[in-house]
């Protein structure tokens, strides 16, 4: 059953699987970086490519997303310019900086040590059955 499920996350989780909150609050600006290191995009195509990243396992919500991209644009790690009209409408395009990829970077080694860490302290199944010693 894949019923979307939406929580304080900022988006939704497109299957079963259950993310802490404040573990993808955390993500948000990587996953939108990352997207942008394929190159220029818009919102809609940027919310659209994290699901289809996420393999459908995660939509962003459009608030999540436009308030990220005020944030990372005030860090300096986006640059909003104007691009082509849909439906009457400017649309507004996002360019990475140079800055935007050394977060992104930086991001990427904080998470490897992240999970170092966190692994250190998942047991399997069996091991929280007979006790971990």
């Amino acid at each position: 059953m894949a019923a979307e499920r939406r929580g304080g996350n900022g988006g939704g989780f497109l299957d079963n699987a259950a993310i802490s909150s404040d573990v993808i609050r955390g993500y948000v600006d990587v996953m939108i970086l990352r997207v942008l290191l394929d190159g220029d995009s818009y919102g809609y195509e940027i919310s659209k490519r994290i699901t289809e990243i996420s393999k459908n396992l995660y939509s962003m919500k459009e608030t999540t997303l436009y308030s990220a991209f005020s944030r990372l644009e005030k860090l300096g790690y986006l640059r909003p310019y104007p691009g082509s009209y849909s439906g009457g409408r400017e649309r507004t395009y996002y360019n990475l900086t140079e800055a935007g990829r050394q977060s992104y970077l930086q991001k990427c080694t904080e998470w490897a040590l992240t999970q170092d860490l966190i692994s250190k302290f998942i047991l399997k199944d069996e091991e929280v059955e007979n006790g971990s010693d």
